[in-house]
């Protein structure tokens, strides 16, 4: 089965070609991605008008990408797979369009796809992959959640963000330090040139027993920080800054996923999301899994951010899975807000 993914969902244009037979491992036979990073710089952040006609002007000729690069024709295609949610409403419509009319013109099926889904399974397309059921830390620039996976959709929620998700502090914390848009990879960059201990920063919710997540307060006492040190701050406050802040995010990530591996009883955790490609959350959560015999699992690191091999994916596996079989009716519609926990096994 190849399953052709459009992913459209905020500010990058993914389109992916990937085949997974029956008893097989997945494999991505083409992926092309093009970012709007530095059409919203300007603005500090996505201009969801911007995003929705840069999207319009770039799929057709990723998809051409895509389908070159693997060798495929549009006949070879089985199932045209799309973000349906949740992400910016403009957006999500242009790749659902595209999606849902160009599988009934091949005469196939078309299916909307959970974006969230799509970022916890794309550690399958790595090496080992995972195995279920496992413990998911979902770390993307809107959410921070911790799942139980049983399996395909079988999807347990054991903590959420209260606030400010972890991608949200990053960028955030970023914009006050005048590191620009986007602005987590700047800050991490930063932060290798800091001392983390510079500054005490607080670890919201990290002694509260449960597996929630709050960034809210971490965010005003960088603030605060930010406000005393006044406008000329020098380059190395600005580097230390940057590390005590990338240390509280990591330090209750890593406490938060441990935990729920020691209370699930799973030996296996999977990463997925943006945040996920942090070398410093990586290698804290490398050590901690360790201790307690866990294995961790990641996506590619090009698979990281938002992208179509994971929604090809998801699509793929709810197909084989049997939990979906698609559309032939070209009607569609998309879920700006749907959290996972809504996603129906059907």
């Amino acid at each position: 089965m190849k399953v052709l993914g459009f992913e459209t969902s905020c500010d990058e244009t993914g389109v992916a070609l990937v085949e997974l037979e029956p008893g097989g491992a997945p494999r991505l036979l083409g992926e092309a991605l093009h970012t709007q990073a530095r059409l919203h710089e300007a603005y500090g952040g996505v201009v969801p008008e911007l995003a929705s006609r840069d999207h319009i002007r770039r799929v057709l000729p990723l998809a051409r990408q895509v389908l070159a690069q693997s060798g495929a024709a549009l006949g070879d295609i089985d199932l045209v797979a799309y973000t349906r949610g949740p992400g910016l409403a403009g957006a999500l419509l242009v790749g659902a369009g595209v999606a849902v009319a160009l599988a009934a013109a091949l005469g196939r099926p078309a299916l909307g796809v959970h974006h969230l889904e799509g970022h916890l399974l794309s550690p399958f397309l790595a090496a080992p992959a995972p195995v279920f059921p496992f413990v998911a830390l979902l770390v993307s620039g809107g959410h921070t959640q911790l799942m139980r996976v049983a399996g395909v959709g079988r999807y347990e929620l054991l903590g959420d963000t209260l606030d400010d998700a972890a991608g949200e502090a990053f960028d955030k914390t970023a914009k006050l330090l005048g590191l620009g848009y986007p602005g987590g990879p700047a800050l991490a960059r930063l932060a290798d040139f800091g001392d983390e201990t510079a500054y005490a920063l607080p670890r919201p919710l990290l002694g509260s027993g449960d597996l929630d997540f709050s960034f809210a307060g971490l965010k005003t006492a960088v603030l605060t920080q930010v406000r005393r040190l006044g406008p000329n701050v020098c380059e190395q406050n600005r580097a230390d800054l940057a590390a005590a802040t990338q240390a509280a995010i990591v330090d209750v990530l890593v406490a938060k996923a441990l935990r729920a591996l020691e209370r699930t009883g799973l030996a296996r955790l999977v990463v997925a999301g943006g945040v996920g490609a942090n070398l410093r959350l990586r290698e804290r959560l490398d050590a901690g899994a360790a201790r307690l015999g866990a294995q961790v699992h990641y996506p590619p690191p090009a698979l990281c951010t938002d992208n179509g091999a994971m929604i090809a994916l998801a699509g793929a596996m709810r197909v084989a899975g049997g939990l979906a079989r698609g559309t032939r009716e070209g009607a569609f519609d998309v879920r700006p807000r749907w959290p996972l926990a809504d996603l129906a096994a059907a």
